[in-house]
């Protein structure tokens, strides 16, 4: 059962992401969460979005703006570092609060309210009208891309910050979609080589065929996304994702999760 979830929101997210700019991460990071510890399931997610960006590499790479993605990529590869440094230095932080339901002992931390918030402030974008229409001007490339690039270190929720940056960058829809991937993956390597350390210390713990699973769907899902569903509304889903998003963070603040 763990795997099929895993793979269903592997599919669904990937699939979403070519005609939203975002969506896998904001989807399978909190069904990772439920099997692994916030900062392990943030950095599976990365490999798995990083892996399924590479493939949707080379479906339509070639059709990047070049300009942009420097303009946009390089500042987001240097904050992508601070982002998931700073995830690591929450990471330690001792329990702020503890308490008991049942003799279960729930903890509230740093790390989970941190990216509680994160959650909830990127839910917002798929639930207020005048957020999913929030462009910027093309000028402000560059802080665009440290914004994204920070938010998707510290808990990989910089889609939607990048969808708002590069709507405005006067881009082919084909473009558009290619241009985002590069810079999503200049981001994922840039934090990976931060979570790298998290590897290492699970070891054998590292559940490799879910990982398997959650990669193989994504591709699949980005391969029926680029052929099939670019012309499909997202509103409704859009509107589920977000109020899930705050009752997952809900849930992750208080220390259930």
């Amino acid at each position: 059962m763990d795997f099929i979830l895993v793979g269903i929101i592997a599919l669904l997210g990937s699939g979403l992401t070519f005609f939203s700019g975002f969506g896998l991460g904001t989807l399978l990071m909190p069904v990772f969460a439920i099997f692994f510890p916030i900062d392990i399931a943030i950095a599976l997610t990365a490999i798995v979005h990083l892996l399924n960006n590479l493939f949707k590499l080379t479906l339509v790479g070639k059709k990047a703006n070049l300009q942009t993605v420097l303009r946009f990529g390089l500042p987001a590869i240097v904050f992508a570092f601070f982002g998931a440094y700073t995830l690591g230095k929450l990471t330690y932080i001792d329990p702020l609060f503890s308490y008991t339901i049942a003799d279960t002992i729930y903890e509230i931390t740093a790390v989970k309210i941190s990216i509680a918030i994160v959650l909830i402030f990127f839910s917002l974008f798929d639930l207020i009208p005048k957020l999913k229409r929030l462009e910027f001007d093309v000028k402000y490339l560059p802080w665009g891309g440290a914004l994204s690039g920070f938010f998707g270190g510290l808990s990989g929720h910089q889609g939607a910050l990048r969808t708002a940056f590069l709507i405005r960058a006067k881009l082919s829809k084909e473009s558009f979609i290619a241009t985002g991937v590069v810079i999503a993956c200049f981001i994922d390597i840039s934090r990976l080589t931060i979570y790298a350390k998290d590897f290492l210390q699970l070891g054998d713990q590292l559940n490799y065929p879910m990982l398997i699973v959650a990669t193989s769907m994504a591709f699949i899902g980005a391969y029926i996304g680029n052929k099939f569903l670019k012309k499909i509304t997202i509103h409704t889903i859009q509107i589920v994702v977000g109020v899930l998003l705050i009752v997952f963070a809900l849930l992750l603040g208080i220390g259930i999760l």
